[in-house]
Order: C-alpha cells, then sequence, then structure tokens
C-alpha cells in the first residue's frame, strides 16, 4: 500500500505540474510576450529574438514551477537532471558534436541526392558573426528550456509513478503533439522525427543521469539546421542564415515546407544515435543514476 501511495502521488505531482504551466502559465506568458513583440515591433519571422523570447518564457514557467515542486520535496530545482556543477561541462560539449555530426551528415546527403544546392554564404563580415553568436544564444535557451519543461521534473516525477519508459512514451507524445497541434504544416514524417527525438533524449537521462548530454544535442541540433543550414521550419525561412541555399527535388529527401526535420535521411541517423548513446554509456540502475547526480556537488561535468 504505501508503494501504490507513492506511485500516486507521483502521478498526481507530475499532472498538477503539467497544469498549472500548460494551462494556466503558458497562456498567461504567452500574451505578456505577445504584447513586447508587437511594442518591440519585432514580427512574426522565424528569427532569433522571436525564437529566445517565447523559450525563454517557457523557461522560466520551468524553473519557477520545478523549484516550486522541489521546495515540496526537499529538494533543489538543480536536482531534476540539470546539476548546477555539470552546467556546460563535458557532458554539454559531447551532446553539441553529436548534434553538429548529425545534420550535417544530413545535409551532406541531402547534396548529392539533389535536394539542397548552396550557392555559398548569404551573410558576410560582422553581419555573420552577430548573426551566428544571437542564434547560438538563441538555441542554448531553446536546449535549455525544451529539456527542462518536458523532461526535467516530469521525466523524473511521472517515471516514479508509470515506470520510465512508460513516462518517456508519454512525454514523448506529448512534445509530439505540442509540434503538431501547433507548427504550420506539420506532418507524419516530421511528427515520427519528434517523438524519436524525445524518446532518445529520454534514453541519454536514463544513461548518463542528467540533462547536459541533451541539452547539448538540442542545441546544435537545432542550430544546425536552422542557421547553418538555413532549412525551412513550418513553411518559414530562417531570418539571418548562414548559407545561401535552395531545397529543390522531392520533400522525402529535404522535407519540404518542414525542412530536414522531415526527409527521412533523419530515420537511419536516430538509430545511429541511438546506437553511440547505448554504447558510449553503459547501462546501470535508474535509481543510482538520478541519485549519483543529485548528489554532486562540486565535480565538473
Amino acid at each position: 500500500m504505501p508503494a501504490l501511495n507513492s506511485r500516486a502521488r507521483a502521478i498526481w505531482n507530475a499532472v498538477l505540474f503539467w497544469v498549472v504551466g500548460e494551462l494556466a502559465l503558458q497562456p498567461l506568458v504567452g500574451n505578456a510576450i505577445g504584447g513586447l513583440l508587437r511594442a518591440w515591433h519585432l514580427g512574426n519571422g522565424l528569427s532569433a529574438a522571436l525564437i529566445a523570447l517565447f523559450e525563454l518564457g517557457t523557461l522560466a514557467i520551468a524553473v519557477v514551477l520545478t523549484a516550486l515542486f522541489g521546495y515540496f520535496e526537499g529538494r533543489s530545482v538543480f536536482d531534476y537532471g540539470l546539476p548546477l556543477a555539470q552546467a556546460f561541462g563535458a557532458r554539454f560539449w559531447e551532446g553539441m558534436a553529436v548534434g553538429t555530426v548529425w545534420p550535417g551528415i544530413v545535409a551532406l546527403l541531402m547534396i548529392a541526392l539533389g535536394g539542397m544546392r548552396v550557392a555559398g554564404f548569404a551573410l558576410h563580415g560582422w553581419e555573420l558573426f552577430g548573426a551566428a553568436a544571437a542564434w547560438l544564444g538563441a538555441m542554448v535557451i531553446v536546449g535549455l528550456s525544451e529539456e527542462m519543461w518536458f523532461r526535467g521534473y516530469l521525466l523524473q516525477t511521472l517515471r516514479k509513478g508509470i515506470g520510465f519508459w512508460a513516462a518517456a512514451i508519454v512525454l514523448s507524445l506529448w512534445f509530439t503533439g505540442e509540434h503538431y497541434f501547433f507548427k504550420q504544416g506539420e506532418n507524419i514524417w516530421d511528427c515520427i522525427t519528434l517523438f524519436a527525438f524525445g524518446m532518445l533524449i529520454c534514453f541519454s537521462v536514463l544513461r548518463t543521469g542528467s540533462l547536459w548530454f541533451a541539452v547539448g544535442l538540442h542545441t546544435a541540433f537545432d542550430y544546425m539546421q536552422i542557421f547553418v543550414i538555413g532549412t525551412r521550419n513550418g513553411g518559414q525561412v530562417p531570418v539571418d542564415h548562414l548559407l545561401n541555399v535552395s531545397f529543390p527535388g522531392p520533400a522525402w529527401v529535404n522535407g519540404g515546407s518542414l525542412g530536414t526535420e522531415a526527409s527521412v535521411l533523419m530515420y537511419p541517423l536516430f538509430v545511429a544515435a541511438f546506437v553511440y548513446v547505448a554504447l558510449r554509456f553503459p547501462a546501470r540502475p535508474l535509481r543510482s543514476k538520478f541519485e549519483d547526480v543529485a548528489a554532486v556537488k562540486g565535480t565538473a561535468g
């Protein structure tokens, strides 16, 4: 009976966290950000400033709720997958490396199959430097906000109620659904990518014990696609991207209006990424992993 009560409490806490964040705070923050967009005349384009602003709102919600729920559980905001002592350490940069190579290979395959053409650089000089820095900052915020929101407190709490893999599936479906219902032109191919991405991130948490590898992976994965490749996203072309590119050829190669995420060339690379994580990080008991990370106070990542 105590075990049953513990599982029920974990499920209830996860549901309450989601309801407060998704149904109460997100609309309030979204309206406030909309007001700022109008006041600052940022428009609706796919720009680093626009993405950073919206993702900062999500990050603020995730931090506040995680700190609040953690307080009642006697834990720190950093005990739910993002230990401060490991911040932007070795795991983060390893994730960055994987997230850079992966879309890079997809881009090369797209070029080889006639789905992408490069005609030099779209930016030069200080304009290039400024855009590169702005997009990198925005993508770091994306990595932090989405990982903390989707797979921080919720993953660690929900797995206590329904088990790790069930929690991973639920959260990956939610992650996919958020994009499916709110991203223009979403299709089944992109949804497969999004669900697989969510499961890969959860798997990396299982094997590494933290979200720092995932934050690095997510940051570089999006940075490569949006800034370096300049792929379309929901029909929008990124503002101030690196390459002067066009995307002829069939959508199964280049993803069409959804960009490289919806390309079937992504799928074998997902398999490779799963294999990499499985071989690179040996399996250990889940409880041991999370307890080790929560106990880290002064060891760099």
